[in-house]
């Protein structure tokens, strides 16, 4: 598995050069693709070139959810950055009295949609500071 560090850094990278998706889907067709930070978080912990790009991203967003629910490297950075936002995760209950915490909606959520008293959801520079404060809170952590 990917180290959680490499992989946040690599989304910030990809997110400041081709942008962020923050609609229909986990990912849209253009002249360069854009997707879901957190399809961001499988492309990056999975090494996944543009042309080895799962189609469900563009058409199947319970697929895609799964896709990225069976990377430990995706999710390892998902719950990384979930731990540095100001919300608390959701949980979902998988069975009677048996909950989890949801970080792919919690991720996803927070980049596509406004903060409380705000008109916008946060900024693509936003998107990609709390990404590196993510990354360094790790790499300081993985120091210590």
């Amino acid at each position: 598995m990917r180290d959680p560090q490499n992989t946040l850094q690599d989304m910030a990278s990809v997110i400041a050069i081709d942008g962020l998706h923050r609609g229909e889907q986990l990912g849209q067709r253009g002249h360069i693709d854009r997707f879901d930070i957190t399809a961001l978080a499988y492309l990056t912990a999975e090494f996944i070139g543009p042309l080895r790009t799962p189609a469900e991203f563009f058409t199947d967003e319970l697929a895609s959810i799964r896709l990225i629910e069976s990377s430990a490297g995706a999710m390892a950075a998902l719950r990384v950055l979930s731990s540095q936002l100001d919300t608390s995760v959701t949980e979902e209950e998988l069975a009677p009295g048996f909950f989890v915490p949801n970080y792919i909606a919690h991720v996803s959520n927070w980049a596509n949609t406004p903060a409380v008293f705000a008109t916008e959801p946060p900024t693509v520079d936003e998107v990609i500071g709390r990404i590196l404060r993510a990354a360094n809170t790790t790499a300081l952590n993985n120091a210590a």
